[in-house]
């Protein structure tokens, strides 16, 4: 399709991609954690594409900056609900240390994208 910019950009595609991840992740957390931590999870991941894809419509350069801000803001919040998710023993340190990574790679690709926004 790729008729709108942001379906173009590595970022967006890599977002939406581990925000899938996250969702999957948090259908395993218990059941009272479903409007607590599961919740947040996966709001915050969905944000990452969200704000990638809002920031690349018909904004300014300065407007773009301010929502790949707010993509990587979001991301960090993904990271501590998973630091919350492995000390309440719902992850084990293998996943964790996975989507930590993934997390890691996914927050300089934004953040050198960010910073090429002339």
């Amino acid at each position: 399709m790729d008729k709108f910019k942001f379906e173009k950009l590595n970022i967006w595609q890599k977002a939406m991609d581990f925000g899938e991840v996250i969702d999957r992740l948090a259908l395993k957390f218990p059941e009272r954690e479903k409007f607590n931590l599961a919740s947040q999870i996966c709001r915050a991941s969905d944000s990452i594409a969200l704000n990638i894809s809002e920031g690349s419509i018909g904004q300014s350069n300065p407007e773009q900056r301010k929502f790949m801000g707010y993509s990587i803001r979001s991301l960090a919040e993904v990271v501590t609900c998973l630091f919350k998710a492995k000390r309440r023993k719902y992850i084990d340190e293998v996943k964790f240390v996975e989507l930590y990574n993934e997390a890691f790679h996914l927050m300089n690709m934004m953040s050198a994208f960010k910073k090429n926004i002339k």
